[in-house]
């Protein structure tokens, strides 16, 4: 694993994971958990819930982060770490990026998922794609338009950065 040491006690949240990903299954959702970590103290723990709530992005880590933020009142997460039963999927990826997270442990990959139906890899190829070969169309439309939002945000002087 490079230059992180794996301890007993990363088992231990990793298992709290992988039971969470489990007990999902049972309860109609998909078989992924995640537990999100601070000094030593899990902070957040859940599972996928994509089927239960009709929600696309209720993915485990999705959902921990949103938990997490909400119990340590932040929407940054630094000082963080993450186990994931499963490789995060690109989306998730990102939401742990954008939620600055320090670490990521996860167990089960992209090809172990992709072997019952969850195939990211799809997406990973798509992003690697010119816009105009991707599978869905996206198209640019008022641009000149579109940085107004943008001058707006610059010129307050009262923003939260993120």
């Amino acid at each position: 694993m490079g230059r992180f040491q794996i301890t007993e006690q990363d088992r231990a949240f990793m298992k709290e994971a992988i039971r969470l990903a489990e007990e999902s299954i049972d309860l109609g959702g998909g078989p992924f958990g995640a537990v999100i970590v601070k000094d030593g103290e899990v902070v957040a723990s859940t599972s996928n819930s994509v089927t239960i709530d009709n929600d696309p992005t209720a993915h485990a880590e999705v959902n921990c982060i949103r938990k997490a933020c909400k119990a340590l009142g932040t929407f940054d997460l630094s000082g963080c770490v993450i186990y994931s039963s499963c490789e995060p999927c690109p989306m998730c990826l990102g939401a742990i990026y954008w939620a600055h997270i320090d670490r990521i442990y996860y167990a089960g990959d992209r090809k172990d998922a992709a072997k019952v139906g969850f195939d990211d890899d799809f997406i990973y190829k798509e992003l690697a794609k010119e816009m105009s070969e991707r599978t869905t169309p996206i198209i640019s439309m008022m641009p000149a338009e579109g940085v107004s939002p943008f001058d707006k945000w610059r010129l307050k002087t009262d923003r939260i950065d993120y």
